[in-house]
Order: structure tokens, then sequence, then C-alpha cells
């Protein structure tokens, strides 16, 4: 064997490495380590990997070893364009874990479950001085209203997001116990839970029933999950509308009767027809707009018959304007339109039932997550992510 100098090197880097523990994630049930590996954006399009101090927990605070954290539309809006102008920042907000050390306050979950180390958790928001916002009346306002981790400030703690090796959840947080259900399924948790509220909002109108003709435009992981919650809610009559056939294939998994790849039409006149062809000669009764598209916005209502329902839920960012007919899309037709962004508590505890739901129907949900990702390679994660090659990203700590 050819042993030179920087092979050596090299060997006794990686010797070191496994002596000290640096660079690696944290064994499970082992000791609390000083340091935490966080992945900070630094500066557009990278990650640095850095080593920041594990603070001292207050007696409401709560450690937590993280298991996993999904990579979200959102979070590679931020790493290609900072639209929310918070880099430096650790990002990741799909994220999941086990408590590893307690406040002497903490003894319960939001929803009132109790709370031990070793426990599976997820967070949703945390509070602001809003009154709107309690557990008291989960429905008063999304998440809109208040903080999130994976999307705050960098600050003296850095352990703010879900993608590094812990996380400090503060008081003041919510914070639920699901140890029942597996890693793969509690980094679904929140892309499930926007697709919960998505189709509450959408029952509101009084038109979405279990015979409604339904077609879900947009067949990235947001689309597909929602073809799933109307699966699970007895919709059988869904046809799935995008321009990846692979995606396409997939979404019949997930609960779709039929599909219409809009590429194979010229015009949006055309493509309606493909549509009320896959509906067997109607349009649809609802429709859900996944992409964040504004020309999937504009097409969309052609889509729908007269007196039908439109739940948009595309855009989690300013995506820009979309230009429709406001007589012939909304008027004339008599289109009842509601909008939906991220959810409410309660619909983030309802979504815990969808999951066990969907598994009990059959429904592959964990098939979404087609690539995993260790922490120091969040960089090529994102690229993935970025050029469409699967569908559900994940940074999972083994």
């Amino acid at each position: 064997m050819d042993v030179n100098s920087a092979n050596i090197e090299q060997i006794v880097k990686q010797v070191l490495a496994q002596m000290s523990g640096a660079g690696t994630a944290p064994k499970a049930n082992g000791p609390i380590p000083k340091t935490a590996r966080v992945a900070m954006l630094t500066k557009l399009e990278h990650f640095d990997v850095r080593e920041f101090p594990i603070p001292e927990l207050g007696d409401d605070d709560i450690l937590v070893k993280v298991e996993g954290c999904g990579v979200c539309g959102t979070d590679a809006h931020e790493f290609k364009r900072d639209p929310f102008g918070l880099i430096p920042v650790a990002l990741g907000h799909e994220g999941t874990g086990e408590i590893v050390k307690m406040g002497k306050n903490v003894k319960k979950d939001s929803a009132g479950k109790p709370l031990a180390v070793g426990d599976k958790v997820v967070t949703c928001m945390i509070f602001k001085d809003n009154p709107d916002i309690t557990m008291f009346d989960l429905n008063k306002q999304n998440v809109g209203g208040a903080d999130v981790y994976g999307l705050l400030p960098d600050d003296d703690y850095h352990l703010n997001g879900w993608f590094s090796d812990y996380i400090l959840v503060r008081g003041g947080s919510t914070i639920f116990n699901v140890s029942d259900l597996d890693l793969d399924s509690r980094i679904l948790i929140e892309p499930c839970a926007v697709l919960v509220h998505a189709v509450e909002r959408a029952k509101t109108t009084g038109i979405l029933r279990f015979n409604s003709r339904v077609v879900v435009q947009g067949c990235g992981p947001i689309g597909l999950i929602c073809i799933a919650v109307l699966r699970t809610m007895g919709i059988e009559n869904i046809v799935a509308v995008d321009g990846n056939e692979q995606r396409l294939e997939f979404s019949h998994q997930m609960g779709a009767g039929a599909h219409v790849n809009f590429k194979n039409y010229k015009g949006i006149e055309e493509l309606a027809q493909g549509v009320k062809d896959a509906f067997g000669g109607y349009l649809a009764d609802f429709a859900f707009q996944c992409t964040g598209s504004p020309a999937g916005h504009s097409n969309i209502y052609k889509f729908i018959r007269n007196g039908g329902g439109l739940c948009e839920l595309g855009f989690f960012i300013n995506g820009g304007d979309a230009t429709i007919n406001p007589h012939f899309d909304i008027c004339s037709k008599e289109i009842t339109t509601v909008g939906s962004w991220v959810y409410t508590l309660r619909d983030y505890a309802t979504t815990f039932d969808f999951l066990k739901r969907a598994q009990a129907i059959g429904l592959p949900m964990k098939k979404l997550i087609t690539h995993k990702f260790p922490l120091d390679k969040i960089n090529d994660a994102f690229i993935t992510n970025l050029k469409q090659e699967g569908l559900k990203i994940a940074i999972v700590n083994e």
C-alpha cells in the first residue's frame, strides 16, 4: 500500500476525530457533550457546520437531541435568496428528536401529555405577547402570528434550528410528545400539518364533500400530502396536475385516481379540457393550488365548475403577482375561495392522528422521504432539493 505523508496526515485526523467525537453526531443515550454542531447558513447557498457551547437550561427549558429534520421549500428559498433577511441563521423547522434534559418546571407538553427525558418530541410555535394565540382557543390564529424554530434571528444561544445536533426549546414554546410515531413519520409532521390546515380551511366553504371531484395542482411534497389528506377523509375522485411524470405517477400511490401532465397540452384551454376529460367530462367541484407559480394560480380557475371552490396554499413567500379575470374567473362562476398559510396549533395536534390514519389505510407516507443526508452534507442536501431530484429531503443524525 502506498502511504505518503498526505495519507498519514489524513489518517491521523480521522483517528483523532474518532477519539474526540469531533465532527460526528452524538451517540444515542450517551452523555451530553459540552458543544453541539449547528448548520449555520452564512451566505447564499452555503452552510457552515459550526460548534457552539450548549447553554445552561432555564427552569422552563428543554434540551432535545435532534434525530432528523426535513428540508422545506421555505428553507430552500432562504438558502437561495434569503427573502427573510436572516443570514446568518440556523435553519430547520421540520425537526424532531429526543428529550435529554429538562428544566424543573417542565411537566407536560402543550396538549397536557406528560413529558419525560427520553420522550420523542416536535415543536410548533413560540408564543409572543399576542392574546389571540393561546392553547385555550387554538383556532383563532395560524402560526403566522408567532415565531418558529428554524426561522429565528441568530442570538447567543445559536441552537435555534433543527439542522443541528441539539436544539434548545425555550419556555413559552409549544412542544408535543410524539413518542408513538416513528422517526420518518415525525419528520413529516410539520408539512402534513400545512395540509391538514388547508383541508380544514377548504371545508369551511361547504363545498368539499365525500363525492367531490377534486383537482390538486402541484405534486411536490405539499401537493402529494394534500392528496393523502383528502384520501384519508374518504374523497376518492382526485385528479393530480403537474409537469413531472415521476411525481404524477407517485400521486396514485397517495390516492389520486387520474393525473394530467400540463406539458402535454398547448395553452390553458386545452389543459382545462384535459382536466375535464380526466373527470369523465366534468370540471372540478373543488381545487387545491399547491404551486408557488403565479401562472399556476391564474390557470386553476379554469379547472373549476360554476359554484365550485378553491383553496390557494402555494405561496408561502411572495412569489409575485398573478393575472386573473375577475368576471370570468370569480364572479360569473361564483367561485368560493379561501387562502391557507401554515397551520394553527389544533391542526398540528390533529396531524398526529392523520399520520396514523394514513398508515392504517396503506398510504405510503414514508416513501415521500426519498433522500437522507448527514448534517455535514447539508449543502449537498439542499442542492439535491433545488434540482428536484427527489421528493422530501431530510437531514438525519445517525
